[in-house]
């Protein structure tokens, strides 16, 4: 049985995940009340498409073993590629809820994944023209890892969908001060200064983000809109005299 075992974690590891899957089947085969191998299998699943057998089986592991937080999380993954997006929030908060019952806090790794996963269910609301949700999806993540600036970024970007520019420039000078060289935070401040009608303060910021990054296509389209010389374009034709 443990060798079955341990072949199976070294597929999963190189992401055989068939091979992984059929060792796993065997040995639940055996012991089918063995949670690990119920969540490894139920990840397995869901990493050849087949999001409701790995449902399944992530619920049956819960039922195993209620307090299990990496169970509960890849659950609310799954849920998510499933489109079931408030059960997915339910199911973060009782990996939430199951993580503080049985350390007392969030763990490093938990909270970086937590954080993470609360970034996905913003990114789809902004994919579905959902901002307003989505920027609490992001304020929750950085609850947990305030220090993750692309996610402090995205947060500055649904602000700017929102028009709540003073917010959106103090989330993305935040995330500037952590990371000065962040391109992408760098263009979304020279949005919001240009909304603001402060066209000088959106050059700067741009002319800025091409220092760091001159082959940037964003800072590039938007310094041509105002106007301004862009390093390394094509000087215009003479005109004929």
């Amino acid at each position: 049985m443990n060798q079955l075992i341990a072949r199976g974690r070294q597929a999963y590891e190189r992401r055989d995940y068939a091979a992984a899957l059929a060792d796993f089947r065997e040995v639940l085969g055996v012991r089918p009340d063995f949670a690990d191998i119920r969540q490894l299998t139920a990840v397995c699943l869901s990493f050849l498409g087949q999001p409701e057998a790995a449902m399944e089986e992530f619920d049956r592991a819960i039922e195993l073993n209620q307090g299990y937080v990496e169970a509960h999380l890849n659950r609310a993954l799954t849920l998510n590629e499933l489109g079931r997006y408030d059960e997915a929030r339910d199911a973060f908060e009782r990996a939430w809820q199951a993580e503080r019952k049985d350390a007392g806090a969030f763990s490093a790794p938990v909270t970086a994944l937590l954080a993470n996963a609360h970034a996905s269910v913003g990114d789809i609301y902004m994919e579905s023209g959902a901002p307003r949700q989505a920027a609490e999806q992001f304020r929750t993540a950085l609850t947990l890892r305030p220090r993750f600036v692309d996610i402090r970024n995205k947060l500055g970007r649904a602000l700017f969908e929102l028009g709540e520019l003073s917010e959106a420039e103090t989330e993305l000078r935040q995330a500037l001060e952590e990371h000065p060289g962040f391109v992408a935070a760098r263009v979304n401040l020279g949005l919001v200064q240009y909304r603001r009608g402060a066209t000088e303060d959106a050059a700067r910021e741009w002319q800025t983000a091409l220092e760091h990054a001159p082959g940037n296509g964003q800072a590039r389209a938007f310094l041509a809109m105002l106007g301004r010389p862009v390093p390394g374009a094509a000087a215009p034709p003479p005109t004929g005299g």
